[in-house]
């Protein structure tokens, strides 16, 4: 069952390792069916190397259950279950533990907008969730992860769309899209904004952007009126 699906979701995985910000077993994809019934996820533990289409593990939404699949699904599952659960725009998760968003990630603070760069692509800061809780953690932690990601972004009042990510608190990035490529794409330049940050704060750790250049850059790629790219 969903093999074209599974086929996006293990190109969407590989393209992660090519991009250089996986490596070993260190981050996962997923992508939802057309119908939102099921998930397709990368397996837990399996390294990269030689991963085929045919690893990929099918889970049923509603229930968390496996419902196709030689391996056990990502030990992130749940995490993910709760974004497509809330969030009907999110057709595509990725999670990494690439280098400089977990900077950001284990410091607990946010990955600020500062240039041109962050703002084609994240319309403000990309926010860090707060700690969770030693109960959160020990009663069901990947769940409770999705739980506090839901928190962060609706206590912020952030429209996932425009702010296609997040950093967990002492964890690391997470990133989501209208496919699971789009999300691939959203967390390779989520770690490419956290290492220009992480520069330019040591140069200037008062840096910032002007809003009218923040809202500028993001709405002409992505406003009613965008002009950026071809027809």
């Amino acid at each position: 069952m969903l093999e074209e699906l599974k086929k996006e979701v293990c190109e969407a995985n590989l393209e992660l390792v090519r991009k250089g910000i996986v490596i070993y077993t260190w981050g996962n994809v997923s992508g939802i069916s057309e119908d939102r019934k099921y998930m397709v996820i990368k397996p837990s533990g399996v390294d990269y190397d030689g991963m085929t289409w045919e690893d990929m593990v099918v889970v049923d939404i509603e229930t968390g259950e496996r419902a196709e699949g030689k391996w056990k699904p990502s030990s992130d599952t749940d995490t993910h279950l709760e974004l497509y659960r809330r969030y009907d725009k999110i057709k595509g998760i990725v999670h990494t533990h690439s280098i400089n968003a977990v900077a950001f990630a284990q410091a607990g603070l946010p990955i600020p907008a500062l240039g041109t760069t962050h703002a084609d692509y994240f319309y403000g800061d990309i926010p860090c969730t707060r700690e969770l809780t030693q109960d959160e953690v020990e009663e069901a932690y990947e769940r409770n992860t999705g739980k506090v990601i839901i928190e962060t972004i609706e206590g912020l009042n952030i429209d996932p769309a425009a702010v296609p990510g997040i950093v967990v608190k002492n964890h690391g990035p997470f990133a989501w899209g209208k496919s699971p490529a789009n999300a691939v794409y959203n967390a390779v330049v989520m770690e490419t904004v956290a290492e220009m940050d992480l520069k330019t704060l040591m140069l200037n750790p008062l840096a910032s952007i002007a809003r009218y250049v923040l809202d500028k850059h993001y709405m002409r790629k992505h406003g009613p009126n965008a002009y950026y790219g071809q027809e």
